[in-house]
Parts: C-alpha cells; sequence; structure tokens
C-alpha cells in the first residue's frame, strides 16, 4: 500500500514512542508542524500497525480517543476496547471513564531528524 511523504513522517514517529508510553495527536502535531486532524488520518490508514504503534497515541487531555478509524465506542466499541486491551499490555492503565490514569507514561521528546 503506497502512503504519503506526510505518512511517512508520522509512522516515524510513532516509532519513537516507547512501549509502556503514550503520547498525543497534539503533540506528534506539533513535532511535525501540522495539526492533530492530520496526525489522526495519517494514523487512520496505517498499514504498518501493530508494528508502527498507532496506539499509542491519544487525546492531549489523556482520554484514550479512537482506533482504526472510530472515536469513541462508534460504532461498536470494539476498536477502543482493542485499543484499551494493546496499551493494558504495555502496562498502560486507563480509568473507567477511559483517561489515562499514569502522567508518567506520556512521551513527547520527538526527534524529528529521526523520521
Amino acid at each position: 500500500m503506497a502512503v504519503t511523504e506526510f505518512q511517512e513522517r508520522v509512522y516515524a514517529l510513532l516509532l519513537q514512542i516507547p512501549e509502556g508510553r503514550v503520547s498525543s495527536y497534539a503533540a506528534m502535531a506539533a513535532a511535525l508542524k501540522s495539526s492533530p486532524r492530520a496526525v489522526g488520518g495519517a494514523l487512520r490508514r496505517n498499514p504498518f500497525a501493530p508494528e508502527v504503534p498507532c496506539h499509542r497515541c491519544i487525546a492531549a487531555d489523556g482520554f484514550v480517543g479512537g482506533f482504526m478509524g472510530d472515536w469513541e465506542k462508534a460504532p461498536s466499541g470494539q476498536n477502543q476496547t482493542s485499543k484499551l486491551a494493546l496499551l493494558s499490555k504495555e502496562g498502560v492503565k486507563f480509568d473507567e471513564k477511559g483517561y489515562l490514569i499514569d502522567g508518567k507514561r506520556w512521551f513527547a521528546e520527538f526527534n524529528e531528524d529521526r523520521s
């Protein structure tokens, strides 16, 4: 599957997020000098998941956010459940409302030169 240059840059940043850590669409957008929506669009089309870990990107307020093109529980909630399971396996926990529990899990030290 062909990907755009922007998608390549987004996926390269995702690879910088260590296992057990999360970042936000906004932090990635700032590193790319882009917008959170553009980052979300690239993540929605990620053909390399889970090796390129788009599940490690959450909303800036700590909400688990969307996964595989679905935001929150639309339409079935299965995608968000899958994202929570992947993050839980990495030690990242969320409360019953879907918010990150441990703020020390945030990652924002992106180096776009490595992308």
